[in-house]
């Protein structure tokens, strides 16, 4: 028993060890640079009818009676000339974030403005606006500002390694992220219908690529795409865990987020914002040593 407790503690300490081993700070200004652009390019139909989007002038779903379960929080619509300014404060701190300009403050902003907005929408609340929050919170307390920014231009100490856990966050993040997504897809009806990818091609998001593909490509394409998107979502923690497999996941997920940026219109910029992750977090040229 003793033998095997000291067996644990000895792969814990590993675990750790790899966990706060310096990284390459290239990894987190890659995404500083890549993610807000993509939040800002899909909330960009958005932003230039503001006054519709989070004003009293637009529609906006009912206060339901306090305690409802459906909205556990309501947000009140604001004034036009509010609505506006909220707009131009998104901008301009998701701009300031990209290009590292008092990065740890414009993160921030970046991230509550962001908050605000998902809960003052919640009928067009996606995914990017959702994942994009918590990646600002997470970029405001990196030093992701620190190199290739203009932060960085403006001092005269310019690291080339981080803290490790800062990097690890967003590293652990996109399999976790990919599995639940595989567990979800795994309990609906993923596994019982195989043309359910398919069946995707043929909403308001439809594209001339994916017309295209759901006439001419074979009918038993669907299913093998669909068999392996959910394998590699599942699997995503080992894939990206073991270091022999890691390359190839890292291909994977490129290849399947340009299909669906190519397939799904409005999709291409939570595709745009997942390529940034992944090449940020797993890049072989942004490595340091393992």
């Amino acid at each position: 028993m003793r033998a095997l407790v000291a067996r644990m503690s000895s792969l814990g300490a590993r675990w750790w060890a790899t966990v706060v081993e310096p990284q390459p700070i290239a990894r987190l200004a890659l995404i500083r640079c890549l993610v807000p652009l993509a939040i800002l390019a899909f909330l960009a139909t958005r932003l230039i009818h503001a006054d519709d989007w989070l004003s009293s002038a637009g529609f906006h779903p009912p206060e339901l009676a306090a305690g409802d379960w459906r909205q556990p929080l309501s947000l009140a619509p604001v004034e036009p000339a509010t609505a506006w300014l909220i707009a131009l404060a998104l901008v301009l701190t998701g701009l300031a974030t990209s290009i590292g300009l008092f990065t740890p403050f414009a993160a921030g902003a970046f991230a509550l403005l962001l908050g605000y907005t998902t809960l003052a929408d919640r009928l067009e609340a996606f995914t990017v606006s959702k994942l994009g929050t918590v990646l600002a919170v997470a970029l405001a307390f990196t030093p992701a500002g620190a190199r290739y920014s203009v932060d960085a231009w403006r001092r005269t100490i310019k690291p080339e390694l981080c803290s490790g856990g800062c990097v690890r966050f967003f590293q652990y993040l996109v399999p976790i992220f990919y599995f639940s997504s595989g567990v979800c897809k795994a309990t609906g009806d993923w596994l019982s219908t195989p043309y359910v990818l398919w069946s995707h091609l043929h909403d308001s998001y439809q594209t001339s690529i994916s017309l295209f593909a759901a006439n001419h490509a074979p009918a038993w394409s669907w299913a093998v795409m669909q068999a392996s998107a959910l394998a590699f979502e599942l699997g995503a923690p080992l894939w990206f865990a073991w270091r022999r497999t890691r390359p190839y996941a890292l291909a994977y997920g490129i290849a399947m987020h340009v299909m669906i940026g190519l397939m799904f219109g409005p999709v291409r910029w939570f595709a745009l914002l997942m390529i940034a992750l992944l090449v940020g977090c797993y890049a072989q040229r942004l490595r340091r040593s393992r």
